[in-house]
């Protein structure tokens, strides 16, 4: 269907660019689901080729189904929009390729390895950003804690050093935004890079059990990976496990400071948490979009797909379709537990999965033992969740009885 044509009241194209950071989408994607959940639109190229039109999929069963057929649907066009940004892309690759050069870091983030870093590295980093502020009764939690935490801890899994964890994630929201913005998103990679070089160096001399130690001694039938191979990684591990964590533990505080009740329950009962991070994931998915390109005439819920046809996946809508969730723009602690859409699903689910929840359930159980009587601060502006491809509350002020 194209865009508009089933409701010349609504209007289902993006928002400017400059609006992405305020734009509220849910009741576009919810009149889309009901409406026309496949949308089609006139394309937008990031490349020299010739734009075709778009197919937006905004329907759970729609989502899930293209987000399975790799082989009907390539990632390849994550690696054409952002490879100058990112370099080469393990997000760009389909297959048996993408299976091995996955598996090089897919051992850092099984459940088994993350019980080192909770110990090593997530509890001291939460446990210290909380110290900061403990005895001051008032903060913004997005800038003081949420923000600061996850960037910390992908650095720290990496190898890279915490203390400069602040330019990393200003380095990182430049390059997830890239494409909108060409000349920041280049910089910042260029920079990312020429920081990073020293460090490689380091340890192609000196291996010292990091992430990056492996990557630089890694083999993948039989020869070691190339540079660009490894900065690829690098840009994409390191704003992946920054910038996107972050903003789910913002919503998750949030969802909590705005319902009084569910914050006493999670309070009093700490088996509560891990329902609290898997329902924030659910309504407020932090990444909303995902990317995939046709190879193959094709169909989608009942519309025609030419072959090459950009499809983009909207994951945040998906998680909140009717047919699957009863109210699914509400946030309930007590909603049975059902698979969403935070992490995607398929060969390319998200890698980060079980740090993500671990650091949420983690930070959320530390905010509320360190931050007594924890509430929202009445003098300060309302925070509201916000954004298009990326949502999170940009600021989260609060009170507390300073300790």
């Amino acid at each position: 269907m194209d865009a508009g044509s089933m409701d010349a009241e609504m209007d289902y194209s993006a928002p400017p660019y400059d609006e992405w950071d305020s734009a509220q989408p849910y009741e576009q994607w919810d009149h889309a689901r009901r409406h026309c959940p496949v949308i089609r639109e006139e394309g937008i190229s990031f490349t020299d080729e010739p734009a075709l039109h778009r197919f937006t999929l905004t329907s759970w069963d729609d989502a899930d189904q293209v987000l399975r057929d790799w082989r009907t649907f390539s990632a390849s066009i994550n690696a054409e929009v952002m490879r100058p940004y990112m370099g080469e892309l393990l997000l760009g690759l389909d297959g048996d390729e993408h299976r091995r050069y996955r598996n090089l870091v897919a051992y850092a983030f099984r459940r088994s390895t993350l019980e080192r870093w909770r110990a090593e590295l997530i509890v001291p980093v939460i446990d210290a950003l909380l110290d900061g502020i403990a005895g001051a009764g008032r903060a913004d939690l997005v800038a003081s804690v949420t923000s600061r935490f996850p960037v910390q801890v992908i650095c720290g899994i990496v190898g890279v050093p915490t203390a400069d964890h602040e330019q990393f994630n200003e380095w990182s929201i430049r390059i997830n935004y890239g494409p909108l913005y060409p000349e920041e998103g280049s910089a910042a990679s260029q920079a990312m890079r020429d920081y990073l070089e020293p460090l490689v160096e380091a340890r192609r001399a000196e291996p010292t059990g990091d992430l990056l130690s492996e990557l630089v001694h890694a083999e993948v039938d039989g020869a070691r990976l190339t540079d660009e191979k490894i900065y690829g990684f690098l840009r994409l591990l390191l704003p992946a496990g920054a910038e996107t964590t972050y903003r789910a533990f913002g919503s998750c505080l949030l969802a909590l400071l705005d319902r009084p009740g569910a914050m006493a329950r999670v309070r009093a009962d700490r088996s509560l948490v891990p329902a609290a991070v898997e329902e924030t994931l659910r309504w407020e998915t932090s990444v909303t979009m995902v990317a995939r390109r046709a190879t193959t005439d094709t169909e989608v819920g009942g519309c025609p797909v030419p072959a090459g046809s950009p499809v983009s996946i909207i994951n945040g809508s998906a998680s909140h379709d009717e047919a699957r969730w009863d109210e699914p723009a509400e946030w309930d602690l007590d909603r049975e537990s059902r698979q969403h859409m935070a992490f995607g699903t398929g060969p390319h689910q998200c890698l980060g999965m079980h740090l993500a929840r671990m650091e949420l359930e983690v930070g959320v159980n530390a905010v509320l033992d360190r931050l007594p009587n924890l509430r929202l601060d009445p003098d300060a502006e309302h925070p509201v969740i916000s954004g298009y491809a990326f949502r999170g509350p940009p600021s989260l002020p609060v009170l507390y009885d300073p300790s």
